[in-house]
């Protein structure tokens, strides 16, 4: 049955990625995710609808404008792909349930706040801040329990900690998903900022060998590999939680 929740919640899931790729593209420059109609960044042609359905549209014009032919970012269906599976996995994992709806926009949000911070390096208060304190508002109505609140102040505090000893390597922005994070995940956020953290070694171990000292310099958007690692958390925390403390 949640299986095929999950298939039936992924084709309106994937008009959601094309409106969070909207919203990835107009909320750091501040413009509005209403109007004007959807165009091409470069020559600024308004997208025909045949030309603007989610990954259809990116296969069928080969990755190009049909207008100037300039090539369209990966990243475009990318997130199409990547919001409608996560959705498809809230329903398929948490059912038909409250769980799986603030789960699901947590997820889009997630997605969009890693596309923002690969193209612009910053994750945008007007987005993060807002989506914060409506998750914590409806994780609390669901399970009335501090646990949401406590996580969200654990986790922001300890990566503003981590930012005042190397304010190079973290930002206010990550410190401010991490409220996020933990407003959803509650105790579980650990294993996600840990997971998250561990992710992020790895480009920053490539840079170091291909770089040596000079990669201190070089900055990586840190916002994808927490969003990560809170995803992992999300659907698979607990028996992650559960292996980790039975080792000791």
């Amino acid at each position: 049955m949640d299986l095929a929740l999950g298939m039936l919640a992924f084709w309106p899931a994937l008009a959601l990625g094309s409106f969070a790729n909207v919203v990835a593209s107009r909320v750091p420059l501040r413009r509005s995710v209403v109007r004007p109609r959807s165009a091409c960044p470069s020559c600024g042609a308004e997208l025909a609808w045949h030309d603007n359905v989610p990954v259809l549209s990116y296969l069928l014009l080969r990755g190009r404008c049909r207008s100037c032919a300039t090539r369209i970012s990966p990243l475009y269906p990318a997130v199409e792909l990547a919001t409608a599976g996560l959705v498809a996995g809230c329903f398929v994992a948490f059912g038909l349930s409250g769980k799986a709806f603030v789960a699901s926009f947590f997820c889009a949000v997630l997605v969009v706040l890693s596309a923002i911070d690969l193209r612009h390096r910053i994750v945008p208060n007007r987005l993060v801040l807002p989506a914060f304190l409506a998750v914590l508002v409806a994780q609390t109505a669901l399970t009335l329990s501090p646990e949401w609140a406590l996580g969200a102040l654990g986790a922001s505090g300890f990566l503003f900690v981590a930012a005042l000893a190397y304010p190079a390597g973290m930002g206010m922005g990550d410190v401010k998903l991490a409220l996020l994070l933990g407003a959803m995940l509650g105790r579980l956020v650990a294993v996600g900022l840990m997971l998250g953290m561990v992710a992020a070694m790895v480009p920053g171990v490539i840079l170091l060998a291909r770089h040596g000292s000079a990669a201190r310099k070089m900055g990586i958007p840190f916002a994808p590999f927490l969003a990560l690692g809170a995803i992992v958390a999300l659907f698979a925390g607990k028996p992650l939680l559960h292996a980790y403390l039975s080792s000791f």
